[in-house]
């Protein structure tokens, strides 16, 4: 809705101000403000005026000075002259300036400025409405801003997207690491009715077991050692909004049952409480894991599991995206020159070669992270194939030399990651993007 239209008068004679400021309040969409000199006015324009009325002889500042300061400083606001001034000639020259209109003090001075004012009024809202309409229209294009590629996945996962921004759909992403399941998630939320409330991220294998229900939910003070005060939790910070939970494969299974009749009550009562809390929150969720695989194994509910699945949106690794690889690269360089205030660089065309045939394991973060040391590597403008650097495990042929089982080579993976960062379980677990309550159990089992 269009809010009221905020009027400033500014003019000495408080008598005839007076008169039109009552005049004027006879509209309840009208709010009123009076000035008595163009210095008083001046330092009120933060108050962001909708239209002025001002007199065109001022004691301490011209009319025409004031429209000039108006055009450089707010060109918007239309400035209407009202003056005892009959001179055609000073009219001209005040429109020229910029003004919106000119009025001469008269008996009909007061209808006429009636009629200008409800005419500015209708221009906003119809220039408020358009903008409105604008916005609408483009929302489903912006996350191509992000979202980079022409493969036909690429164009798929658009429609995906639109899709799920109409509604209120729980979304369920699956895909490798590093394949924009995040970039997704808030794509969707920020394209939907919902994008002016909170978007909540958590995930969930980063955090304690014996903390995540806390997380989630939210506590009361005293409700166990620790909780010294009142704690939200993320499905009440994101109320309106949208809770974006990464790794829900991760989630302990006692816990899974606590979370179905959130959803399905769509209301929580907080660790330690009683209250009843409802809540409106869209929930989207992502998964390195087949979720449909560990309901089979007994891992995960399958009740929750049907409640999640929702619209299930399938991230593409980034090797079956070849058309894309370039594209994403190009873009990654472009804004890490920008970024660092470099000269914009180029891949040769074996650089390019070398970038395509690549398998990419760690996805379009692996990418980002080739592309960026590359620009570093590189001399002058031109980044050559030798400056596009692997470190990836499927470039240390000696890992492949003998052959293992997957589990061997799992095993192996978690062990050199451990060693890496001094056995601290959960970076690890961060990093391979897989639970930490995995890693413990293969160390108490001595399988690493």
């Amino acid at each position: 809705m269009m809010e009221n239209l905020r009027v400033f008068i500014v003019d000495d004679d408080a008598i005839y101000t007076e008169m039109l400021r009552h005049y004027l309040l006879l509209n309840p969409d009208f709010e009123v403000s009076v000035f008595s000199t163009g210095k008083d006015l001046l330092k009120s324009l933060y108050q962001k005026p909708s239209v002025i009325l001002l007199d065109y002889n001022l004691p301490d500042v011209s009319g025409l000075e004031i429209i000039r300061k108006m055009k450089l400083t707010n060109p918007d606001v239309p400035v209407i002259i009202i003056s005892g001034q009959k001179d055609v000639n000073t009219a001209i020259q005040i429109l020229k300036e910029g003004a919106y209109d000119y009025l001469v003090k008269d008996a009909e001075t007061k209808d006429r400025l009636w009629i200008l004012l409800k005419n500015i009024k209708d221009r906003l809202a119809l220039t408020n409405e358009l903008d409105v309409l604008k916005e609408e229209v483009g929302k489903k294009y912006e996350y191509s801003n992000n979202i980079k590629g022409n493969s036909l996945f690429i164009k798929n996962l658009y429609t995906l997207i639109d899709k799920a921004a109409r509604t209120n759909i729980t979304v369920s992403l699956t895909g490798e690491t590093g394949t924009g399941k995040e970039l997704v998630a808030k794509a969707i939320h920020y394209n939907s009715p919902r994008a002016k409330k909170p978007f909540v991220a958590i995930n969930v294998s980063a955090i304690p077991r014996e903390l995540i229900e806390s997380e989630l939910f939210g506590h009361e003070k005293g409700s166990f050692t620790g909780a010294a005060v009142r704690k939200i939790g993320k499905f009440e910070e994101a109320n309106k909004g949208t809770l974006f939970l990464d790794e829900i494969s991760e989630m302990d299974f006692s816990l899974q049952a606590k979370l179905l009749r959130v959803l399905q009550e769509r209301e929580l009562t907080r660790v330690g409480g009683n209250e009843v809390v409802k809540i409106d929150t869209r929930l989207i969720v992502a998964t390195n894991k087949n979720l449909a695989k560990s309901v089979q194994k007994g891992e995960f509910r399958e009740d929750l599991y049907y409640r999640l699945l929702g619209l299930p949106i399938e991230m593409l690794p980034l090797r079956y995206r070849d058309s894309d690889i370039l594209i994403l690269a190009k873009y990654f360089l472009q804004d890490f020159c920008k970024e660092n205030k470099m000269k914009l660089l180029h891949f040769t065309p074996e650089a390019q070669t070398k970038l395509t045939n690549y398998q990419y394991p760690g996805n379009i973060r692996e990418l980002k992270s080739i592309v960026e040391l590359s620009a570093v590597l590189a001399n002058g403008v031109r980044i050559n194939a030798d400056d596009v650097v692997f470190s990836s495990f499927a470039e240390k042929n000696d890992f492949f030399l003998e052959e293992k089982t997957l589990d061997e080579y799992n095993r192996e993976i978690i062990r050199h990651f451990l060693e890496k960062y001094n056995n601290n379980i959960l970076l690890v677990s961060k990093k391979l993007n897989m639970g930490k309550s995995t890693i413990y159990r293969m160390l108490k089992n001595k399988e690493i």
